[in-house]
């Protein structure tokens, strides 16, 4: 793996365990400038413009697809009544983004780490999660889609495969710890019961960019910024000489899980030319279960989870609104908020929704800053 400063790879691991690498890797005995296709950040920055490209490329003829075969959003008849005129829209848009992302990650990270392989495949496995429900609901116009009960439940066992097998597969203490931001060297061993916790926070994000995605951009692009926050995380833990000055828990060879962050950054940023307001699709559950189990994941092998819940706190509110609101409403029959969650309370009271929706990236941007502050703040 390169060096977190972009060093490149040791002699016995250059480029046999990437696909485009073990190209450039032979065209390097003809010219000495293919071995740049070594350094891990120029590897990030193409795998951006992979998964950016891809999301370009095929979210035309998937809006067209979609459009002919008529699957299209429903919307809440209780809901804001602006929300009328995006009936019809078509959804299951996070295909595309669930693409990109494997693509690029397929094409420019290490294959033989296994961080990248957990995080893709617990990405890759929510957004079937969210496929089938998608499916159910719009195709076979099963107005329940996949029972919360079965979705919970694929869902837990995605969740704890992926716990359990850091826990097993971890190789230092600092794999299985809790770090505990802005405080100086204090980091809490968690054993076994990293496996429960690991687990909460992938369900728990995955759940919390769903309840989110309800406005045009609305998640998506705070998942971008999140996943180009918890990028320089996992840029900084895989390193072992900057995880020792920042003093973060290091962990060996994480940091190529970098260019995971970078897919889906540009798989998020290509969906969003199409998402952004008016949206021409939407996302559906298939992405926006990915892209929550993505950001998990990543801040768990990062070692930032408590980061996660700072820079991901649009998620967070979003996810308190609508339990304070059942719970509100279930012990004195009154509700808290207009309505729930926490964007359409906004919406109700007469924002439009392109104001609800920059107000909340900005937020997200203020949020992402204090996360990264914690790198230095201890």
């Amino acid at each position: 793996m390169p060096s977190a400063m972009g060093g490149p790879l040791p002699a016995r691991d250059r480029g046999r365990n990437h696909m485009l690498l073990y190209l450039t890797d032979w065209l390097a005995q003809f010219h000495s400038g293919f071995f740049v296709f070594r350094y891990l950040t120029l590897r990030t920055i193409l795998g951006i413009l992979t998964a950016l490209a891809m999301a370009l490329l095929i979210g035309r003829p998937l809006i067209r697809w979609l459009s002919t075969y008529k699957i299209g959003q429903t919307v809440r008849s209780d809901g804001p009544q602006s929300h009328f005129s995006k009936a019809g829209t078509p959804t299951m848009g996070g295909t595309l983004i669930l693409v990109a992302i494997v693509v690029s990650t397929l094409l420019w990270a290490d294959l033989q780490n296994r961080f990248v392989w957990v995080v893709l495949i617990t990405t890759v496995a929510f957004g079937l999660i969210g496929l089938w429900d998608d499916y159910r609901k719009l195709v076979l116009r099963d107005p329940k889609g996949l029972p919360g009960r079965w979705k919970y439940f694929w869902q837990t066992v995605a969740g704890l495969a992926a716990a359990l097998y850091l826990y097993l597969s971890a190789t230092s203490p600092n794999e299985t710890a809790l770090l505990v931001p802005y405080l100086k060297d204090v980091s809490l061993q968690l054993g076994p019961a990293f496996v429960l916790f690991a687990y909460f926070v992938i369900v728990g994000t995955s759940n919390a960019v769903n309840l989110t995605d309800g406005l045009d951009g609305l998640a998506v692009l705070p998942s971008v910024m999140v996943a180009g926050g918890l990028g320089i995380m996992v840029y900084a833990a895989g390193h072992t000489e900057i995880a020792s000055y920042l003093k973060i828990p290091h962990v060996t060879d994480v940091g190529e899980v970098v260019i995971f962050c970078g897919a889906v950054a540009g798989a998020g940023l290509g969906f969003l030319w199409f998402n952004t307001y008016p949206a021409q699709v939407f996302m559906g559950d298939v992405g926006a279960l990915a892209l929550g189990a993505a950001l998990g994941t990543i801040a768990v092998v990062a070692k930032q989870e408590l980061v996660l819940f700072i820079m991901g706190g649009i998620f967070v509110l979003e996810t308190l609104s609508v339990m304070l609101q059942v719970a509100s409403y279930k012990l004195t029959g009154r509700r808290i908020f207009r309505m729930a969650p926490l964007h359409h309370h906004y919406e109700l009271k007469g924002w439009p929704e392109p104001r609800v929706i920059v107000r909340f990236w900005i937020v997200t941007v203020v949020l992402v800053l204090i996360g990264l502050a914690s790198l230095k703040i201890r």
